[in-house]
């Protein structure tokens, strides 16, 4: 496996009085998929709003690509090759497809913009043959598709994307999984938060467990699929110490 991109380090934070990250701590491998899983609660989302500077930390450190990043700002996160899509619908529904996209790269400088665009609705069949319609005309996977690809306008080396078959169809989940795997193929690494665990694991690389905001497996992704002790804690119960 290749040389870490991403580090977290002992991160601890939460919001307000509450604590959701408890020393949440990882590695994710360059050009790899890396799926993070575990219940309600156990800090996924939280720990990709660290990572992108929506949530600031009292304790711990996050490196990308050999440099320290932690509490740094969006646009500087963006700047450096990270990219956030967030779990839910998040288009401009009045605006066309194309236009969309065209917004993922509006606030860089000295970039061929229309190439760009070009090269995304090349990843993209359906977008492309709806390039000319309003965002709100497309389907939920399609909107889904138009999210990332708008994210790929700035060419980032790590794309953080949060529950990306929430609400779809079983074929737009596949079609999703196949693009994620495909910018995987194309040296982009991607981290994962997904609900359905089982789909995500089996095209990913790295599987991450997270309980209560602490770090409980980290392995490969066949491995944790194949864990026995990983139904117990989608089943609500606690892992056991010994997984830990």
């Amino acid at each position: 496996m290749s040389d870490p991109i991403l580090s977290v380090h002992n991160l601890v934070g939460g919001y307000g009085k509450m604590t959701i990250l408890n020393g949440t701590t990882f590695s994710v491998p360059s050009a790899t998929i890396t799926t993070i899983i575990g219940p309600n609660g156990a800090g996924k989302s939280t720990v990709f709003k660290a990572i992108f500077g929506l949530l600031k930390l009292r304790e711990g450190k996050i490196s990308f690509a050999g440099r320290d990043v932690t509490n740094l700002s969006q646009r500087a996160l963006l700047n450096a090759g990270i990219c956030y899509v967030p779990q839910g619908r998040n288009i401009f529904p009045e605006l066309s497809v194309r236009h969309n996209i065209e917004l993922g790269g509006v606030a860089a400088k000295g970039i061929d913009l229309p190439t760009r665009i070009e090269a995304a609705l090349d990843l993209f069949p359906a977008l492309r043959r709806k390039s000319t319609q309003q965002a709100s005309t497309l389907s939920g996977g399609e909107q889904k598709q138009l999210e990332i690809a708008r994210s790929l306008l700035l060419e980032p080396k790590l794309v953080l994307i949060d529950e990306p078959s929430i609400g779809l169809s079983p074929l737009m989940v596949q079609q999703t999984f196949d693009i994620l795997q495909s910018l995987r193929d194309r040296g982009v690494t991607i981290l994962m938060i997904e609900q359905n665990a089982r789909s995500a694991l089996e095209i990913s690389d790295i599987g991450i467990v997270l309980e209560l905001g602490q770090t409980r497996m980290v392995d490969k992704a066949e491995r944790i699929l194949n864990d026995p002790r990983i139904g117990q804690l989608f089943l609500g119960g606690a892992m056991e110490e010994s997984a830990a």
